[in-house]
């Protein structure tokens, strides 16, 4: 058809169409990010549950779960039961470049995998710290917060990778053997936190609610279970489409984010595939670990708690 291109097996459409308001790029731009990363991207998202976030012309972002009905049949796709909905949510998988260059001209800049993979729901693959800075703060304080994680991970003899989230952020993911179970890894997950806040309250903090981080950088241990993450190799819908990236963590201090783009990921990474190269092998939880996080509230719960404690504090005021 006039006007259509096809790559992939994948007939794409609009590709000159600005991508979102302040990207600076167009659907064409992402498309050609989609495929130079290629199968880097693809084995992140491999066999995991799949979200995704689009934007289409004039309207604001927003994320997809469920595949829509056009989605063609060549799409792999798995069941999850959403126990907050208490419906079946039918996933994408996308095992193959095919799919994801399929979602490129859906306008899917974002891509959030689950935590596991659909064979083994819901055993986890990785713990995940989200070192988030307070308002105020900048992307210098995330990495310390990263620091101070890495220095309690080290203190078990675990390690993990590093990535910036493509906004302000820091991820840390460590990865963990086959069938941790996935209260077990949440525990670990809180613990993790936990210990990192002890090694410097200062500059760090667990505490769920905004008002109570007090201009600190948040351990944020809720990553788990059912939860997604922007995946390595992710575009994401910031300014100048950053991109979540993949480092070495002797360079976190030398960069920002916004270093990170459709544009310059391509002549930065060239043949290689950082993220794979970083991650450490798969490690066993150390049982003390374990037993610590499963003496930690769960943040999300404990913070509804407190909120209705407050709430009932200020009516009675």
């Amino acid at each position: 058809m006039a006007g259509k291109e096809v790559r992939g097996g994948v007939e794409l459409s609009n590709l000159d169409q600005p991508l979102f308001d302040g990207a600076e790029a167009t659907k064409r731009d992402l498309i050609d990010y989609l495929e130079f990363v290629g199968e880097r991207l693809v084995r992140v998202l491999r066999g995991r549950p799949l979200s995704v976030v689009r934007v289409r012309p004039g309207q604001e972002p927003f994320m997809q779960k469920n595949l829509p009905k056009y989605t063609p049949e060549w799409v792999a796709r798995t069941p999850v039961w959403a126990e907050s909905s208490r419906r079946e949510i039918t996933y994408a998988l996308c095992d193959d470049l095919r799919t994801l260059l399929w979602f490129g001209n859906q306008r899917a800049v974002e891509y959030h995998p689950t935590l596991f993979l659909a064979e083994n729901a819901p055993v986890p693959t990785h713990l995940v710290l989200d070192l988030d800075p307070s308002p105020g703060q900048t992307f210098a304080d995330a990495v310390a917060g990263a620091r101070l994680i890495r220095e309690a991970l080290a203190a078990d003899g675990l390690a993990g990778a590093v990535k910036t989230s493509g906004s302000k952020g820091v991820h840390v993911f460590v990865p963990v053997v086959a069938g941790v179970d996935v209260e077990d890894a949440a525990a670990a997950t809180r613990a993790v936190a936990a210990r990192a806040e002890r090694i410097d309250p200062s500059i760090s903090t667990t505490a769920f609610i905004r008002e109570d981080r007090h201009g600190k950088v948040f351990l944020d241990a809720t990553r788990a279970g059912g939860a997604t993450v922007a995946a390595a190799y992710s575009p994401r819908i910031r300014p100048g489409v950053t991109v979540s990236f993949p480092l070495r963590w002797s360079d976190l201090d030398a960069v920002t984010p916004a270093d990170f783009t459709l544009r310059t990921v391509p002549e930065l990474i060239g043949d290689n595939d950082p993220w794979a190269s970083e991650m450490p092998a798969p490690q066993e939880l150390p049982a003390d670990l374990v037993e610590e996080g499963h003496t930690i509230p769960v943040a999300r719960v404990q913070a509804m708690h407190e909120g209705k404690r407050r709430a009932r504090a200020r009516r009675e005021e």
